[in-house]
């Protein structure tokens, strides 16, 4: 390290000398998940009386909101956007304070390359190590394209950051930055809520469909995550991992003997996946592992690289389907609740890996604010509500009703299929709309 150590005091600047770099107009990155910049975002919101029009971007912040919305509420200097909402940043969308930005997730590399403009990129990451280099640490996504594409480039450096192996575009060399912060931080959590009895009856119906030497990817959300938990206490063996979020239910998977990707034919015997969000368990589980390999976004989930394993199997989560199979996993009618993520890079991928499975999961019902129990199946999609998934690329749909395939149905037939895993309370009134629909024939099943 000693002949980089002069190079990096020379870079190494506060917080608020790095924000100075700023200036009205710009398009200034934050970073992405785990490795969002805080000294950076905190410095930036003190110039707010100074700046005007600044445009920044960020990646699911799991903690607060950023300084910078805080510090001005009614967003006159800075918009603030995300490429996949959180919890928080949803009351922000509710408030007109936070603007999601549409994406197929492994195309998001290229926009950077070819449709995004950005002007100062900033990013948590690890301590330099010895040859000069940063580490992202939990997030590869599309990190390093932003980097590549900025005219100033800050790292934020924070030793609770992992060192995360490549993979590729992993890390920034001291030679690519402009300036460097010291901030120390705890990462942030996301913690996976207790498994209900919804969570464990799909689990039951998906797990029996796995076979050993399966390649496993697992979305956001409790019902995935109930799906690695019983994949862990299954008898399953030689599971291989390639995923775009690294989830804890991976790590109980691992530490359960469920994993070696001895049967990966990309990465064998690697756990690859893009970003990480969990609990310290799983931070700590992928510092320095050499098991694990980080990629950016446009390699984990091109549907070319997950086909190319063997017997794939894609787990995802949605809020609401139509009749015809269109999956929404984004927004409750206008009200805009997450992102399209990576469900339809895997459910592309997944059917095209020999002996792939896509798996779109959700509860039957939920509850309304009047207590009233409502379908999450419905014989079109609510108004406003975003298409996530196109119908035709729809493959297993699950409930804790049943599990029925969708490809190579016709209408009628995916209407007769998709009912009979609802909520038995409404199948009546939904083959009523089918047969306005003329998606239902008279010999369909009662």
């Amino acid at each position: 390290m000693s002949m980089y150590v002069d190079e990096y005091k020379r870079k190494l600047v506060s917080a608020d000398e790095a924000a100075r770099a700023v200036k009205s107009g710009d398009w200034v990155d934050y970073g992405q998940f785990a490795g969002q910049v805080i000294a950076f975002d905190a410095a930036l919101a003190k110039r707010v009386d100074e700046l005007q029009d600044v445009k920044v971007r960020g990646v699911m912040r799991v903690v607060g909101g950023p300084a910078i919305v805080a510090a001005d509420p009614e967003a006159k200097t800075f918009n603030f956007m995300s490429w996949h909402v959180s919890g928080g940043e949803r009351k922000l969308c509710d408030q007109n304070l936070c603007h999601y930005i549409p994406m197929v997730y492994r195309e998001l590399p290229v926009y950077y390359e070819r449709d995004c403009h950005v002007d100062v990129a900033s990013s948590q990451v690890s301590p330099m190590d010895d040859h000069g280099y940063f580490f992202f640490g939990l997030q590869n996504s599309a990190t390093k394209a932003a980097f590549d594409k900025a005219r100033i480039r800050v790292v934020e450096v924070n030793s609770a950051q992992p060192v995360v192996y490549g993979g590729n575009g992993e890390c920034i060399h001291i030679s690519q930055v402009d300036f460097i912060i010291e901030h120390e931080s705890a990462l942030p959590q996301l913690k996976a809520a207790p498994l209900s009895d919804v969570d464990k009856k799909v689990a039951g119906f998906i797990v029996p469909l796995i076979e050993d030497g399966s390649c496993v990817q697992l979305g956001v959300g409790g019902m995935p995550n109930a799906v690695g938990s019983a994949i862990a206490h299954s008898d399953l063996k030689d599971l291989g991992l390639h995923t775009e979020m690294l989830v804890d239910a991976m790590v109980d998977m691992v530490e359960a003997g469920r994993v070696t990707g001895k049967n990966k034919t990309l990465d064998k015997g690697k756990i690859v996946y893009t970003f990480g969000l969990g609990s310290q368990k799983l931070y700590d589980f992928i510092h320095k592992n050499p098991q694990v390999a980080c990629y950016p976004v446009n390699y984990t989930n091109y549907p070319n690289n997950i086909a190319t394993n063997d017997k794939v199997v894609a787990i995802n989560n949605l809020v609401e389907m139509d009749l015809f199979g269109q999956a929404c996993s984004e927004s409750a009618g206008f009200r805009h609740i997450s992102g399209t993520g990576g469900q339809l890079d895997f459910g592309e991928g997944a059917y095209f890996s020999k002996g792939g499975k896509g798996f779109l999961c959700f509860s039957a019902t939920f509850t309304d604010k009047e207590g009233n129990l409502k379908s999450r199946l419905r014989p079109m999609l609510t108004e406003g509500a975003i298409v996530t998934t196109h119908r035709a690329v729809t493959n297993y749909v699950v409930t804790e009703f049943g599990i029925v395939n969708l490809k190579g149905r016709s209408t009628w037939e995916r209407a007769e299929a998709l009912i009979s895993i609802a909520h038995p309370q409404f199948h009546d009134e939904l083959i009523k709309e089918a047969q306005k629909m003329n998606i239902w024939r008279k010999s369909n099943k009662k």
